[in-house]
C-alpha cells in the first residue's frame, strides 16, 4: 500500500462541473414519446481535471489544481467542493466563457439524457496559465495533464517543457486523434478508442504492442498505458517488456470518470515511490472500484487497501497484530461490526465450531485471538499445547465463521482489546459476565460483552484425558 500522503500532485487541465438531476419516471410525455422525470434531487460533483484532483486528494495526496473557469455560480460551487476535499485551487478566470457544465438526467440509477453547457476557451487563457504553472511546479512530485480538448491545454508543449526542466514526471490523459502535442511526456493513458484513432484499428495483441511501441519512440515517451475496458489495461514501456492487467470490476455500472481514476491513482502511487508496473496495478484496482459506482467517484485509500488485501488473500485469515488493526479500520469504514473472542483452541472440537458460528452471527467480522504456545504452557502446564500455535491458527482460519486469527503471548488479550476496541466481546463456557477478562474495558466505550454456552461434554481437557485413558 503506497504512502499516498507523501505525494504532491499538480493537476492541470479542463475543469468541469458534473450536475445530476435525479427523479422518478412514471409517465410518458403527451407532447413526445419521451419519459417525464420528476426531479427531486440535484447533485453537483467536480468533473474533468477537477475530478482527477478530487481523486488524488481522496487518496491522501497533497493536491493543487490549475485551470480555467468562468465567473459564475458553477465555478463557485467547484471551488467550495474542492477546497472542502483538501484540494488547493488556483483558477484563471475567463472573461466571457462559462465554466464547463455537464448536466445529466438520471432515473432509477440510469442516465437518460446529458446536456453540455460549454464554450472552448481561447488560446490566450492557456498562455496566461503558464505563469500560474511556473509558480507551483517546483513543489510537485508528479504533474497530471487532464485534456478534454476544451482549450485549457492548447499549449501542452510549453507545459511539458517546463515540467521537464524541473525534472518532473508528466502523465497525460490525452484527447483527439493527434498525440503530437504530448511529445516528451512520461506517460500517456489513452483508452482503446483513442489509441486506435491514432495508430489504426488493432485486431491482435501483437498489433497493439508493435504500434504502441512505435508511438512511444515517435513521441519520445517513457511509457504508454492503454486502458481497454473489459479487456483490462496494457502497459508498454520504452525499456522493458509489456505488462497486461486484467479487468477487475465485478459489475460495470457507470464508466464516467474511470479514466480520471486511473491517472490520479497512478500519479499518487508513482509519487509515493512505486515502480511503474506496481503503480498501474493499483490504478487498475481503483478503476475496478470506480466503474461499479454511479457517476464520477473519488476512490479512497482504505478502499484500495481492501482491494489489495483481497487480491493477496489477506482480507481474512492469519494476520499479525499490525495487519489486524489495519483490516479492522477498513472494516469499520465499511460499516461492519467487529466481534472478538479468544482462547487456546488446542484441539478444535464441535463445541468450538458451534460457539464460533454463534459468535459470528452477532456481527459482520469475527476475530479469534489465540494464546501462544508459551502462554498455553503457562496456563495449562507441561504437555500443552498438543498442537503448535501455527497449526492451531491454520485450522481456525479455515472455518467459514472466522475472519481473522491473531496470536498473543500475554496471559490475557487485554492489550489486543485496547488496540482494536471490538464492538462485541464474546466468551464461551461457564463464565459469568463479570468474569470475562477485558469486559469492563469494552463496556467503558459502549461495547457489548456476551457469554455463549458450549456444547455439552465438549472440552479439550476431557478429550486429552480420554485419549490418555
Amino acid at each position: 500500500m503506497p504512502e499516498f500522503n507523501k505525494t504532491r500532485v499538480l493537476v492541470i487541465g479542463d475543469i468541469m462541473l458534473d450536475r445530476y438531476w435525479h427523479g422518478a419516471t412514471d409517465r410518458v410525455s403527451p407532447e413526445a414519446p419521451v419519459p417525464i422525470i420528476k426531479v427531486t434531487r440535484q447533485d453537483d460533483r467536480p468533473g474533468g481535471a477537477a475530478n482527477v484532483a478530487l481523486n488524488t486528494a481522496a487518496l491522501g495526496a497533497q493536491t493543487h489544481l490549475l485551470g480555467i473557469v468562468g465567473q459564475d455560480e458553477a465555478a463557485a460551487i467547484l471551488e467550495t467542493r474542492l477546497q472542502a476535499a483538501g484540494v488547493a485551487c488556483d483558477f484563471n478566470l475567463a472573461e466571457s466563457e462559462p465554466t464547463i457544465l455537464k448536466l445529466r438526467a438520471v432515473s432509477r440509477n440510469q442516465q437518460l439524457l446529458r446536456m453540455d453547457f460549454e464554450e472552448r476557451f481561447a488560446d490566450a487563457y492557456a498562455a496566461n496559465l503558464i505563469k500560474t504553472i511556473t509558480k507551483h511546479i517546483q513543489t510537485a512530485d508528479v504533474v497530471i495533464l487532464s485534456d478534454y480538448n476544451k482549450g485549457t491545454l492548447s499549449d501542452c508543449q510549453s507545459i511539458i517543457s517546463l515540467a521537464k526542466q524541473h525534472h518532473k514526471r508528466i502523465l497525460v490523459d490525452p484527447k483527439g486523434s493527434d498525440f503530437s502535442p504530448y511529445k516528451g511526456a512520461t506517460l500517456l493513458t489513452p483508452n482503446m478508442a483513442e489509441f486506435e484513432a491514432v495508430v489504426g484499428k488493432c485486431h491482435t495483441e501483437e498489433q497493439i504492442i508493435s504500434r504502441g511501441s512505435a508511438l512511444i519512440a515517435e513521441l519520445e515517451l517513457e511509457c504508454l498505458l492503454v486502458t481497454r475496458s473489459e479487456n483490462g489495461m496494457t502497459l508498454l514501456q520504452k525499456e522493458g517488456t509489456e505488462v497486461h492487467f486484467p479487468a477487475r470490476s465485478h459489475e460495470v455500472f457507470d464508466v464516467t470518470g474511470a479514466g480520471d481514476t486511473v491517472i490520479s491513482t497512478l500519479a499518487a502511487a508513482l509519487g509515493a515511490g512505486q515502480e511503474m508496473a506496481n503503480a498501474v496495478a493499483i490504478a487498475n484496482m481503483a478503476a475496478g472500484i470506480a466503474i461499479g459506482k454511479l457517476g464520477t467517484y473519488a476512490i479512497s485509500g482504505p478502499e484500495i487497501r481492501r482491494e489489495i488485501a483481497a487480491t493477496q488473500r489477506s482480507a481474512r485469515g492469519v494476520v499479525s497484530e499490525e495487519q489486524l488493526i489495519i483490516a479492522i479500520e477498513d472494516a469499520r469504514l465499511a460499516g461492519e461490526k467487529i466481534v472478538f473472542t479468544n482462547g487456546c483452541f488446542d484441539i478444535l472440537h464441535a463445541g468450538h465450531v458451534g460457539y464460533l458460528e454463534q459468535a459470528k452471527q452477532l456481527g459482520h467480522r469475527l476475530v479469534v485471538a489465540i494464546n501462544s504456545d508459551a502462554s498455553v504452557k503457562r496456563l495449562k502446564g507441561d504437555g500443552r499445547p498438543i498442537n503448535s500455535q501455527e497449526r492451531r491458527m491454520i485450522v481456525l482460519s479455515s472455518l467459514e465463521a472466522v475472519d481473522w486469527v491473531v496470536c498473543f503471548d500475554q496471559p490475557t488479550p487485554e492489550h489486543l482489546l485496547t488496540s482494536i476496541r471490538p464492538d462485541i466481546l464474546v466468551k464461551g463456557g461457564d463464565y459469568g459476565i463479570e468474569g470475562v477478562v477485558g469486559g469492563d474495558f469494552v463496556r467503558s466505550y459502549g461495547g457489548e460483552v456476551q457469554v455463549l454456552s458450549l456444547l455439552d461434554n465438549c472440552s479439550t481437557t476431557a478429550i486429552v484425558e480420554q485419549i490418555k485413558g
